[in-house]
């Protein structure tokens, strides 16, 4: 299970936060565009950054286990908004991999499968629960 995050507005912009777990600070923001001072990743962004960087560590896993030959994984994650032809919007992740190493076509094929067993990508395909209550201050 992971650490409590808890996400506190800070000074800097309209919309800076600081983002802490215990053991790590973070900042999250929005872009000068919304208003704000662009001092860290938008949620967004966020979300982008846990999808490849659970693949990253997943492929790594993976191939460690297999003894493959892989020098460096990258994987670069974007987000947009589909509109379906029932005109509803649906969040889209497009996720690239970049796997440097000697593999044959059938490794680099498997790494894809592995990719779309990484925990974070199982939890945005599904729907989800959040419990929301008001704590006292």
């Amino acid at each position: 299970m992971a650490s409590p995050v808890t996400v506190t507005e800070r000074p800097g912009g309209k919309y800076t936060l600081d983002v802490e777990n215990g053991r790590h600070k973070l900042y999250a923001d929005e872009p000068l565009s919304y208003g704000s001072a662009d001092l860290g990743p938008s949620p967004f962004e966020y979300l982008c950054a846990s999808l490849g960087s659970c693949t990253a560590i997943t492929l790594r896993m993976y191939a460690g286990r297999k003894k493959w030959d892989v020098e460096n994984i990258s994987v670069t994650v974007t987000h947009s908004l589909r509109k379906t032809t029932d005109n509803e919007t649906h969040n889209v992740f497009k996720r690239v991999l970049f796997v440097r190493g000697d593999l044959d076509a059938d490794a680099r094929s498997r790494l894809v499968e592995i990719a779309n067993k990484c925990p974070v990508h199982k939890i945005m395909e599904h729907g989800n629960i959040i419990e929301t209550t008001l704590g006292e201050v």
